[in-house]
């Protein structure tokens, strides 16, 4: 389900350019109008990582130099406390935190939350507010959050995002059984959905719920994938066909159909290999019919 669109800008685009060199920190900040985060460079700390986050939060409470835009830590609350340990930063917010709009709260936490990753000292971030975690406008946990919480598409310098909760069906124990767990994320609209959901499938877990492994070799590349009157096309690596410990690779087909269908755009879902639908899914998913489909149906289509 999308929530909420929000236009973010970022002065670089690709992940490889949020950090151009070893000397330089990006540092991100909030325009004007509040509709999009903007990206400027410091020199690099040279110090411990508590020297590093203790710097970046002051610069993160600072307007940018040039006076273009706001600095994230200046919109109304405070950080009362915070704390670090085992390169995750726990930032304990005042309750004037939850009086930000909802767009504006997304702005300053990827600001926040994309600055002090990229530097280098903080693998994750972690917000509460007066000690308890920081809720969505849904009610859920918003949760350890790092760079990958608020993906950017490769070469492209205006970035819109959506948040999305999104079903995804991992594997369970005995590598024979699906379980679904839903996963909050802002992703970027230059990327189709499903291609996210498949991302998302082949990263495997977060590690946040126990029971659950994952249902797809991550050696899995996505090649391509779009949709068209209701049918899915995803056309993935050769490594899909090869059984991640004791999951099957039926196991793993059911696992992007379930997870495909489960949006009100998809329908049916077409796994291809390279280019070509695998005679092994062919004669093993005759019987359903209305999920996986042959190259030749949906030519027909």
């Amino acid at each position: 389900m999308l929530l909420a669109l929000i236009n973010l800008m970022c002065g670089c685009g690709s992940d490889a350019a949020v950090n151009p060199s070893e000397d330089k920190i990006p540092v991100y900040y909030i325009n004007y109008a509040e509709t999009r985060t903007e990206v400027t460079y410091i020199d690099a700390i040279k110090d411990s990582p508590e020297a590093v986050i203790q710097r970046l939060l002051i610069v993160l409470a600072e307007n940018e130099p040039g006076a273009r835009y706001k600095a994230p830590l200046s919109m109304g609350f405070k950080i009362r406390d915070y704390s670090f340990e085992n390169g995750i930063l726990t930032l304990n917010m005042d309750s004037d935190y939850k009086k930000l709009e909802f767009t504006t709260e997304v702005l300053v936490r990827a600001a926040i939350v994309r600055t002090l990753c990229g530097s280098g000292a903080v693998d994750g971030v972690f917000f509460t507010v007066e000690g308890e975690p920081l809720t969505d406008h849904s009610g859920f946990e918003v949760g350890q959050m790092n760079s990958s919480t608020f993906i950017s598409n490769d070469g492209n310098e205006i970035n819109t995002y959506e948040e999305a909760d999104i079903r995804l069906f991992f594997a369970s124990a005995n590598g024979g059984n699906l379980i679904s767990v839903y996963r909050n994320k802002f992703y970027s609209t230059s990327m189709p959905l499903e291609r996210f959901i498949v991302d998302e499938l082949i990263a495997g877990p977060s590690g946040q719920v126990e029971g659950i492994f994952p249902s797809i070799n991550p050696q899995t590349s996505v090649q391509n994938i779009n949709t068209k009157d209701g049918v899915c096309y995803v056309n993935l690596s050769s490594d899909f066909l090869i059984p991640y410990g004791n999951v099957p690779t039926s196991v793993s087909v059911i696992a992007i159909v379930d997870s495909l269908c489960d949006l009100p755009s998809v329908d049916r879902v077409q796994i291809m290999v390279d280019g070509v639908v695998p005679e092994t899914l062919e004669s093993s998913y005759e019987y359903d019919d209305r999920l996986v489909i042959t190259l030749e149906e949906a030519q027909n289509q």
